[in-house]
């Protein structure tokens, strides 16, 4: 007896709009990378219809929305723009991020980012008071530090750890606040146990934020970034915890075809990616006078993790500690010591003592 097929159904198509789009909502905030959720896109014609639904659009993560800076094109800021049109508060950060720094649009860039600010979004807030630190995009005196403390404050009381440095550091040394150096240290105490906690997490394999920008398929440098593979470097914990914006910053510029322009450097803390937008932008380290920071906390973490031991050279290190053992003064009169402060600034504003 002959066998009868029947036709098979197909099980999507019998599912509602609302659904597939909450469906497909739950994998635009979960996503790892672009590729995971435009994958999914590329399915069949209705996904690719629904995914770039609004409601859709306005749930993607950080990590759905930036994309490798090679990769870069004018369909991908267009991508973004829609993501922009429909509410998305990472894509008003991200894309303000790339157009002030990558692509020199500095109004349109500040103004995304103040969107985002005004939906309280901390790391905006933070770059915001950055720009008005460093009066970047302007001349230096475009400075404003008041509205820079007032921003700082605003994304330290959302848990920026950053923020809670960079506000201590402003506190402790009176920049643009009045002076109070015991509530700097608290401030100070507080952003250090915030990051020691994000330590344990990643040690227990519980992310912190932006922890899952890690995504399977390494960078293509792997002299780079061949030393952050362990997962108990601490290394590894701060290129993990990066917003992949400043990834993508990193990779631009780093790349060596886009350049900031001429005479301007990149803040020395290779994590971070941000340009000087004008001569002299960035603070130097008075130690040694090589390297560049955007903030305060970018020197924290690079002078933890990699400047503390190439600031002074190895040989003046060993006649300290020559002079100690004789009895003799150990800063002598260049004031270098294990414990030194480190000041940077063309405005005379001491550093960050480690």
């Amino acid at each position: 007896m002959k066998k009868t097929s029947r036709p098979r159904s197909d099980m999507l198509e019998s599912l509602h709009d609302d659904i597939v789009i909450t469906i497909l909502c739950k994998l635009s905030s979960t996503a790892s990378s672009p590729s995971d959720f435009f994958a999914v896109l590329h399915t069949c014609k209705r996904l690719n219809k629904l995914g770039v639904h609004p409601l859709v659009l306005s749930k993607s993560c950080s990590n759905a929305l930036v994309l490798r800076a090679k990769n870069w094109c004018e369909e991908a800021h267009r991508f973004l723009k829609l993501c922009v049109n429909a509410g998305n508060t990472e894509a008003y950060y991200i894309l303000g991020m790339i157009r002030f720094y990558c692509l020199q649009n500095r109004g349109g860039g500040a103004s995304l980012m103040a969107k985002a600010a005004i939906r309280s979004h901390a790391p905006a807030l933070y770059s915001l008071a950055l720009i008005q630190f460093n009066g970047s995009g302007g001349v230096k005196n475009d400075k404003d530090l008041r509205a820079g403390v007032a921003l700082c404050a605003r994304a330290a009381f959302l848990g920026h750890i950053d923020a809670l440095r960079e506000l201590g550091h402003c506190l402790q040394d009176g920049y643009g606040v009045r002076k109070n150096i015991p509530e700097g240290r608290r401030f100070l105490l507080q952003a250090n146990a915030r990051e020691f906690a994000s330590v344990l997490r990643v040690l227990h394999h519980k992310p912190p934020p932006y922890d899952d920008v890690v995504h399977p398929q390494q960078p293509s440098n792997e002299s780079e970034f061949s030393e952050l593979s362990d997962p108990t470097d601490f290394n590894s914990y701060e290129f993990r915890r990066m917003h992949p914006v400043h990834r993508f910053l990193v990779e631009w510029f780093g790349s060596g075809e886009m350049v900031p322009g001429q005479g301007l450097r990149m803040c020395s803390y290779r994590t971070c990616g941000r340009p000087e937008t004008r001569r002299n932008e960035f603070r130097r380290c008075s130690g040694c006078g090589k390297v560049n920071y955007c903030s305060r906390g970018c020197q924290a973490h690079d002078w933890r993790v990699h400047h503390k031991v190439e600031c002074a050279p190895m040989d003046e290190w060993i006649g300290n500690t020559s002079n100690d053992v004789e009895g003799d003064d150990v800063d002598g009169g260049d004031g270098v010591g294990d414990d030194r402060m480190v000041e940077i600034g063309e405005d005379k504003v001491d550093g960050i003592e480690i």
